[in-house]
């Protein structure tokens, strides 16, 4: 069963359609250089108003300590999702200091990237999931959000059982293919439920969870 995870997420409008249409996972992103971004009372709000019914994730970018410390004890996430080139050593710190499940995104191209992100699983497990986005390009300010494709078929070198989520240039018209070609266990998007940056449409996430369902029932 392919899960879904709905990210970048600012109102309570948005997160109502992302868990009526059965999003596993709500994302909301403190990063202040994102359009996605939301000031710490913001998330503590938006994380308040789906406690109980979506596993909520703080998205953060190279966190340092005071940061971790300060988002923690105000927002109470339920998981956090690192979206920087925080090294596995630096994910295992944060992983013991929050004593919170990791999520850690990696942008890869070719299946020697997918490989090398396997150091956030051996020889111990430090992230709880990987997420697998595209590489930004040359010069991007923003570590994912872009809309970019990449090669699904990079994900052959993906181990079998890993626990990931699919990312990069997902939408409503294009997931249900991504589903049935990749067997993904999980999907997430942000940009590709937006009209414009930074603002989520109910309706195209509602579209976006159907074409996830819709996908599962035809395999």
């Amino acid at each position: 069963m392919t899960e879904a995870k709905i990210c970048g997420l600012r109102t309570e409008a948005a997160i109502d359609a992302a868990i009526a249409g059965g999003a596993r996972w709500i994302g909301i992103v403190h990063f202040p250089p994102s359009p996605r971004h939301v000031d710490l009372a913001t998330a503590t709000r938006l994380a308040d108003h789906a406690r109980g019914r979506a596993i909520v994730v703080v998205l953060l970018v190279d966190p340092d300590d005071v940061t971790l410390d300060a988002v923690v004890a105000t927002m109470h996430p339920d998981m956090i999702q690192l979206h920087g080139r925080e090294t596995p050593e630096r994910v295992a710190e944060i992983r013991t200091r929050t004593g919170l499940p990791l999520i850690k995104a990696v942008g890869v191209a070719t299946e020697a990237e997918i490989r090398s992100a396997m150091h956030y699983f051996k020889p111990r497990v430090i992230a709880d999931l990987l997420l697998f986005d595209a590489k930004p390009p040359p010069g991007a300010r923003m570590p994912g959000g872009h809309g970019i494709l990449f090669d699904w078929r990079i994900l052959s070198a993906v181990p079998m059982d890993t626990p990931y989520l699919l990312a990069g240039g997902l939408t409503p018209d294009n997931v249900r293919e991504c589903v049935m070609r990749t067997g993904a266990p999980a999907v997430d998007v942000s940009s590709g439920v937006e009209t414009a940056p930074g603002e989520k449409s109910p309706e195209l996430i509602r579209g976006f969870l159907r074409a996830v369902k819709t996908a599962m029932e035809t395999l």
